[in-house]
């Protein structure tokens, strides 16, 4: 896999499930290995390329490649030790004295998927102070830029890639920061026809695109046309977490428990995906539901214990839906979006501040909204209740 398909999922790594730790270089390959759960291909793979790279451990190439592939079976395994041995096969090449531009751009990939997005956007722009060129790099740095909210920059980044690159995504990096800024019609549109043209494509970089065709068409609030994207999405056969848990959603907001259940029923491992299958299993009264309630309880118990706050934006839908504790929810809502602010993270913020009955909670969302010309029929909904309730 070479590096820019390392990256093509950047917006989908941001909300894989993660449990952080420091990164580890083990000693052997049976303490690399014996316990993650990967396929007997993957296995042979990595275990043959850790065992060339014990015995030569200035092979950069060797070492950038193994990066690669614990990247990649950590964003499949939904695993976060896949990427602390990533970071820690990296270091010898992102060392001050020592910083190679496409090592500081997976290590970027690395902080983004932990969303340290300050240290990630230090490296991508260290990287592409060496090399300018780098398409990688300016993919990686309009996705952060788009979930923190900063579409202008976001679309700088863009255009950038689209300097160096005449690729499928390069036309959807483009699209997409021009969605989120008042043009969602028209980059939808574009999307439709570009994609049209690239039918059988790589099953990877379709996966990406059908499912920002999806997400697109749910924000104009075209859900036929999202559920046929969804449904393409899903016929390429690449799993890939952050599309589990975007149809999940757009199944749930359908009142379609039963089809979350259906497609999640073997996806707990990963926390994002548990919460969208705990939400399905409340409405049909699964007998299951309890059971992964308290799960999820223990998960953010434990997270809370080592200082981890990735997923708080998924903390306040549980805390607010599930608990149903309007007031902690809001505060989890809030936390969540001084750091990010993607559609996703405006609503649970604007439904955590409508259930507490704290419509003043609601203004930043709104004031964004305004600022940036965001268009998705869910928060424009959700505008018209708080404006209802605050007049």
């Amino acid at each position: 896999m070479n590096l820019v398909k390392t990256i093509l999922f950047s917006c989908f790594i941001l909300h894989s499930a993660c449990v952080w730790s420091v990164a580890y270089i083990p000693k052997s390959d049976a303490e690399v290995l014996e316990h993650l759960p990967v396929t007997t291909g993957e296995l042979s793979r990595l275990r043959r390329l850790r065992s060339q790279l014990t015995e030569n451990t200035g092979d950069y190439p060797l070492a950038l490649s193994l990066a690669r592939e614990y990247i990649t079976a950590g964003r499949t395994n939904s695993d976060p030790r896949y990427f602390g041995y990533a970071e820690a096969i990296l270091m010898p090449w992102v060392s001050p004295q020592n910083s190679v531009p496409e090592a500081l751009v997976l290590r970027a990939t690395i902080l983004q998927n932990r969303h340290d997005f300050p240290s990630a956007l230090a490296d991508l722009k260290a990287a592409l102070n060496i090399n300018p060129r780098l398409s990688q790099a300016w993919l990686t740095l309009a996705a952060i830029y788009e979930v923190q909210g900063n579409y202008p920059s976001a679309l700088r980044s863009c255009m950038n890639l689209a300097r160096f690159s005449s690729s499928l995504m390069a036309t959807i990096c483009v699209n997409s920061a021009l969605s989120l800024s008042g043009q969602a019609k028209t980059s939808y549109e574009q999307l439709v026809s570009t994609i049209s043209t690239r039918e059988g494509g790589d099953p990877e970089e379709m996966t990406w695109a059908y499912t920002v065709l999806a997400e697109l068409a749910e924000r104009l609030n075209l859900n036929k046309e999202a559920n046929s994207w969804y449904q393409k999405a899903n016929e390429q056969g690449y799993r890939s977490v952050y599309l589990l848990s975007s149809y999940a959603d757009f199944l749930l907001d359908q009142n379609k428990p039963a089809e979350v259940l259906e497609i999640l029923q073997a996806e707990s491992k990963a926390d994002t995906l548990l919460l969208r299958l705990t939400l399905a299993e409340q409405i049909l009264q699964h007998k299951d539901f309890t059971q992964h309630v308290e799960l999820i309880k223990a998960r953010i118990a434990a997270a809370k214990a080592r200082g981890d706050t990735v997923h708080q934006g998924d903390e306040a839908r549980f805390t607010l839906h599930v608990r149903q504790d309007a007031q902690t929810a809001l505060k989890l809502a809030i936390d969540n979006w001084a750091v990010q602010k993607e559609p996703r993270d405006a609503r649970i913020l604007m439904e955590a501040a409508i259930s507490a009955k704290n419509i003043g909670a609601a203004r930043s969302v709104i004031k964004f909204l305004a600022q940036t010309h965001l268009e998705d029929a869910h928060l424009e909904a959700l505008v018209n209740k708080v404006t209802g309730q605050g007049s």
